[in-house]
């Protein structure tokens, strides 16, 4: 039997936590077929996955990437302690006792990230930043007023920084008038990004659109900002992500994003209406 870290503590770190590493070798341990012991169906049956379901799941490539992808996206209660003590309880305790090491140091990243975030003071103003180092972190930032806020935090890669200045160009205009962030325009330099980040995604911004392309899926930063995003509105409750495609991609879509509905600018028949459809989503309460 593996030792644990006790038990709560892991029900408290999300699923989002864990990398593609553990994924991988997750799919390694359960994706084949077994007569003998529990593979992927038996897991995702744990899960609440219907017949259907899992069945359709059986057509893509790794279907416990999917099915894990799926299950975070649409149970907020989705946890690294959850998914353990179904393996467990499957008598999977070999895929546990194996991956255990890697699990511990993407959790331990995991609560470095979030110890950097500024802590809840007890009470809160919502005209004042939560903590001091919050004050002055963007260009029009007043340290001594009322923190910069945007209807949309961008979440891109520097191969697509063309497309976004097209966005700023066309969403910041006279027209939509809307307000976005752009860390390399509107963040000073200084602090620490991701205790930034998260406090621009959480506090500062309404909504957060995720430039989707084949760089994207190759960025550390889009990553933790995309699951950061989802884990402040999981199953896509709050709308507070918007996907966007502008150019076709070669490596598959991310199954974390599936869900939501996308906006997609390389199809030429909708692509007079891309604009209004993004600038309305962004403008909504």
């Amino acid at each position: 039997m593996a030792s644990f870290v006790p038990k709560m503590d892991l029900d408290s770190v999300p699923l989002t936590a864990l990398n593609v590493t553990v994924r991988k070798k997750l799919g390694l341990y359960l994706n084949p077929k077994n007569t003998v012991a529990a593979d992927w169906t038996a897991v995702a049956e744990a899960m609440d996955f219907t017949y259907l379901e899992i069945k359709n799941y059986e057509t893509v490539r790794s279907p416990m990437a999917g099915v894990l992808d799926e299950w975070q996206a649409r149970n907020k209660d989705a946890s690294v302690g959850k998914l353990l003590s179904i393996l467990l309880k499957l008598e999977r305790d070999d895929v546990v006792e194996d991956l255990r090491p890697l699990i511990d140091v993407d959790v331990r990243r995991y609560r470095e990230k979030m110890a950097e975030r500024p802590l809840q003071v007890p009470e809160v103003d919502s005209c004042v930043p939560r903590t001091p180092e919050m004050s002055g972190i963007t260009l029009e930032d007043d340290p001594d007023g009322t923190p910069e806020k945007f209807d949309a935090f961008i979440c891109y890669c520097h191969s697509d920084l063309e497309f976004v200045h097209e966005m700023i160009r066309l969403l910041e205009n006279s027209n939509y008038k809307l307000k976005l962030c752009v860390f390399d325009r509107d963040v000073l330099p200084g602090s620490c990004v991701w205790t930034i980040t998260s406090e621009l995604i959480e506090q500062r911004c309404r909504r957060m659109v995720v430039v989707i392309s084949d760089e994207y899926l190759d960025s550390e930063a889009c990553d933790f900002q995309t699951k950061f995003a989802l884990s402040l509105g999981p199953g896509a409750e709050k709308k507070r992500l918007i996907p966007v495609v502008y150019k076709p991609m070669k490596k598959p879509f991310p199954r974390i994003l599936r869900y939501i509905t996308v906006c997609d600018y390389t199809r030429q028949s909708t692509q007079a209406w891309f604009w209004d459809r993004l600038a309305k989503s962004l403008s909504l309460p």
